[in-house]
């Protein structure tokens, strides 16, 4: 599925002046700053009351991709789509797109691999929550 149907989370963003560049397109590292924050209900699957610690965080950032395929624009709002592109072992895959009237402007994803800080190693996707992912995953995501 591609487009609209695949999005299980989204979000609708309000550029900000500082966003944008002299021309009024969105700069190339809004982004990350945008997918970041569209990953909150991913993370919410994994701590409902998103308080955080050492103990208890339990996964971290492995990898991080983005394609600009269109401009954005400051005038604009724009739409972040987000769902599970892969459930791996120990990491999962979450892909992001960024839509502004009716137009893809940039896709990515990131890969999250769930971690034990205690021990410095990555660990099991654990059952439960594998199973939370799964309800979000898409379907033939290209990844």
């Amino acid at each position: 599925m591609r487009g609209d149907e695949w999005a299980m989370f989204k979000m609708t963003i309000v550029p900000r002046f500082g966003d944008a560049d002299a021309l009024g397109h969105i700069n190339n590292t809004v982004a990350a700053l945008w997918f970041e924050t569209a990953r909150r209900p991913i993370f919410e699957l994994f701590c409902p009351d998103l308080v955080f610690s050492i103990g208890t965080f339990p996964f971290i950032l492995a990898h991080a991709d983005y394609d600009f395929v269109g401009e954005l624009f400051f005038r604009h709002e724009v739409e972040i789509r987000t769902g599970i592109a892969r459930i791996g072992t120990k990491s999962f895959t979450i892909r992001h797109e960024a839509w502004q009237e009716g137009r893809l402007g940039v896709k990515g994803n990131a890969v999250v691999a769930c971690y034990d800080f205690a021990s410095k190693r990555t660990v099991p996707v654990p059952d439960d929550k594998r199973a939370l992912l799964a309800a979000h995953l898409i379907v033939d995501a290209d990844i």
